[in-house]
């Protein structure tokens, strides 16, 4: 791994970020690059149409007013941004990372993740954003868009880092579940530690030689392997096996369906990140 984006906004869950992301570099070796992305309602004020209540003069002082407004907003948000990215920077360097480059940019997260992530091999972000509603467990606004837009991992952060040893790999035989095998296999994130492969289904020889044959593969990589098929709903026997084994990080695909489809069935994605209390990593 060379390279990875952490995605900061001034919430909780920025530290988190940054600690996870040391995480990922201290065991790989990858660059962090930070972001904090200025969007557009965080630098304009609302616009509206006094055309037909104010008389010309009236109309035009209102206008150069409401400039002068955005204009301060823009600073004042350029400001603060500097200020979040100084700060993460700090953090990195006291989870020992020595250099971390940083970036304020305007506009739209996902724009900002499509731009950048050709150069990067992980993208991390926290569970919530600064308008997350924590009494309701809402996720960020920006968290679903990202992972279903980016062509990366994504790294879910929890709220708070914990040190990481065991890992469970909600495994379902697709593509996204084979992708994050081999990820793992490959990388010198995963080495030395415990894996738990996990199906959650009916028990078929097809689910079973499909699970099997992912965990040779991790076992010839190294890794310390074991591997279970369980019957159930999904996200509630997961988090049942996250709670009771201790896990310290889940693996598993996300959003596997459109999102009319998610609207009227759920998704389990969002349940297991809504749930865990443990940092996911998502492939797509």
């Amino acid at each position: 791994m060379k390279k990875l984006m952490a995605l900061i906004d001034g919430s909780v869950y920025s530290r988190s970020v940054c600690d996870h992301a040391a995480w990922v570099s201290r065991r790989t070796g990858a660059e962090v690059e930070l972001f904090h992305v200025l969007g557009r309602r965080d630098v304009a004020s609302s616009t509206a149409d006094f055309s037909g209540s104010l008389d010309a003069d009236a109309r035009d002082t209102l206008l150069a007013e409401l400039a002068e407004l955005d204009e301060q907003k823009s600073r004042f948000a350029q400001r603060r941004g500097r200020l979040i990215l100084d700060e993460a920077r700090k953090r990195l360097e006291e989870d020992g990372v020595r250099e971390a480059a940083v970036k304020l940019r305007h506009g739209d997260v996902v724009e900002t993740v499509q731009e950048f992530e050709k150069d990067a091999d992980l993208i991390v972000i926290g569970k919530r954003g600064e308008a997350a509603d924590f009494a309701t467990l809402h996720l960020g606004s920006n968290l679903e868009r990202v992972v279903r837009a980016s062509q990366r991992p994504v790294l879910v952060a929890a709220r708070a880092f914990q040190p990481i040893g065991r890992i469970l790999v909600a495994f379902d035989g697709g593509p996204s579940a084979l992708k994050a095998i081999n990820y793992i296999a490959e990388s010198d994130l995963f080495k030395g530690l415990h894996c738990t492969l996990l199906t959650v289904g009916t028990e078929t020889d097809e689910n079973r030689r499909r699970l099997e044959d992912a965990a040779h593969q991790l076992r010839a990589a190294g890794l310390e392997t074991e591997h279970a098929i369980l019957p159930g709903q999904a996200d509630s026997v997961i988090a049942d096996k996250v709670a009771s084994d201790k896990i310290d990080l889940v693996v598993m695909g996300a959003y596997g369906h459109s999102r009319i489809r998610n609207l009227i069935i759920g998704s389990t994605t969002t349940e297991m990140i809504r749930s865990c209390k443990v940092p996911i990593l998502l492939f797509r």
